[in-house]
């Protein structure tokens, strides 16, 4: 889908979106843009009367469709209501744009103008404001539509142009240039945990990830003998039963400093997840294909950072593994040694996300000496019984880390909520004939994970993002139809921007 900036009052055919705010008086007509009013005028009043009659007030996000009179170049004229100028935000703004593609994406239109006039009262500046419209409308035109061969006419996309008319246009399009290259780490990430574990698996993600070698970044791949060689004992022991060989994959952007220690970020990368020996239950196993998304959020980042041209210097390391059951499977009561010397038994196969990061954590540390580490797992389940859908949760020592990362999830919409971690936590994975369990018990399941990965992160500041609830969706969401999500790309791109750039 191309998407334009142009200079105001340029309509070349096709679909044009106005907008209309809505009234502080309740009882009042919303109040509508500039471009509204022109046509309106143009009109004589019928876009007004229309209006009226539809009882369309100008709430935000709501939507009505107008009669297109004779004499203008339109199949069809949509107002989209703002809500009150006063309390938009940049999201906001971002959800108006995947609202018009989400309505008009298959319904036979091929070109759509917005009419881009900012709601009067409006705390975001116009050019950053229609430059997150674009985002929405980048974001939500996404399908993963790559093994569809047969599909109605009705369901199909059709929109192939979408331009914003408005002030400032060539500004707002530079604004955009930005945006769209953190969307490309987004869809890459939906590409990723779309794709099925037939296709991806360890050897063929590793391959993937070499590709983002043209963007710049530094790619290197470790397979199974090299790990044995470091003594990563603890990932080595999730893949053994499968007949994909593991690999660590470690990507290095360098955009800042030459010498300043680099930010890192781990992700779980299991490309497929039958529990293993502690085999899952048979219904719903096959989502169990994007239990990689840790991994694919990493991946994500660091091409989003590398496309924007990143002022700063981020690692991005990732353990990518199968967890199948097979003779060569690990069992449950082995005893495994990770690459810190810290021993493990493992008492269910199917907590393996966390003996990845282990190993992926311990040798991110020792190897780069990162101001921090950030590590992103689809972990738990206990977490989507927690927080649901809506929020990630997050882990940590760190108040500032996470308060920043608060911050930069309310501002993309990539929302994440802080649970606790505390010694008497800790305790629960205490071990007789080891140094630790992989479990902690039935209880507080998503914190004793996190207080698992802790006691492999060496001091390092580290925060602990569990996206098992947020990384898929069953349901169309603000700016993702069903599927992946891409959650975690924009919310570690803002943070950062906002905190390291």
């Amino acid at each position: 889908m191309d998407i334009q900036f142009k200079a105001t009052g340029i309509v070349e055919k096709g679909t044009l979106v106005v907008f209309a705010s809505e009234n502080t008086k309740k009882k009042e007509a919303p109040i509508l843009s500039a471009t509204a009013v022109g046509l309106d005028n143009k009109m004589k009043g019928t876009l007004s009367k229309a209006i009226k009659i539809s009882g369309f007030k100008g709430e935000k996000g709501s939507m009505t469709m107008v009669l297109v009179p004779d004499g203008l170049p339109l199949s069809r004229l949509i107002i989209l209501g703002t809500g009150k100028g006063k309390d938009l935000t940049a999201y906001d703004y971002s959800v108006m744009g995947a609202s018009i593609i989400a309505k008009l994406q298959t319904s036979g239109e091929t070109d759509i103008t917005i009419a881009f006039d900012n709601p009067v009262g409006s705390p975001i500046d116009s050019v950053e404001a229609a430059s997150r419209v674009a985002e929405g409308v980048r974001l939500r035109g996404y399908r993963f539509d790559k093994y569809r061969t047969k599909e109605p006419e009705t369901k199909k996309p059709t929109v192939k142009k979408v331009i914003l008319s408005m002030d400032n246009y060539k500004e707002a399009a530079k604004r955009f240039a930005v945006l769209d290259a953190v969307a490309s780490g987004v869809l890459l990430t939906r590409d990723l945990v779309s794709e099925p574990a037939n296709v991806l698996n360890p050897v063929s993600f590793a391959k993937r990830i070499k590709e983002l070698e043209a963007d710049g970044i530094k790619v290197t791949t470790l397979g199974e003998a090299a790990m044995t060689e470091l003594g990563m004992g603890s990932l080595l022991s999730v893949g053994q039963g499968s007949a994909h060989e593991s690999h660590l994959v470690i990507m290095e952007w360098n955009g800042g400093k030459k010498d300043e220690a680099p930010l890192a970020f781990v992700g779980k990368g299991v490309t497929f997840d039958t529990g293993g020996i502690s085999l899952k239950p048979g219904p719903g196993m096959e989502q169990m294909k994007w239990d990689m998304g840790g991994a694919g959020t990493v991946v994500g980042l660091m091409k989003a950072l590398a496309t924007r041209k990143a002022k700063v210097n981020v690692v991005g390391v990732v353990g990518l593994v199968e967890n199948m059951p097979s003779s060569t499977a690990t069992r449950p009561g082995d005893v495994v040694t990770s690459m810190s010397g810290q021993t493990i038994e493992i008492l269910n196969t199917d907590a393996e996300g966390r003996l990845v990061l282990a190993d992926a954590l311990w040798y991110c540390q020792q190897e780069y000496k990162p101001k921090f580490m950030i590590d992103l797992a689809t972990l738990t389940g206990a977490i989507i019984v927690s927080l649901g859908k809506e929020f990630a949760g997050i882990f940590t020592d760190d108040d500032k880390l996470a308060d920043a990362l608060s911050k930069s999830g309310d501002e993309t919409g990539d929302k994440v909520w802080r649970l606790p971690l505390h010694k008497n936590y800790d305790k629960l994975i205490d071990c007789d004939i080891a140094d630790m369990k992989n479990i902690g018990g039935p209880g507080a399941g998503s914190i004793t994970a996190a207080q698992f990965l802790k006691r492999f992160t060496n001091g390092v500041p580290w925060l602990h993002i569990d996206i098992a609830g947020t990384v898929w969706s069953d349901k169309d969401m603000p700016l993702s139809a069903k599927g992946g999500t891409g959650h975690g790309v924009k919310l570690l791109d803002h943070f950062i921007s906002e905190n390291y750039e």
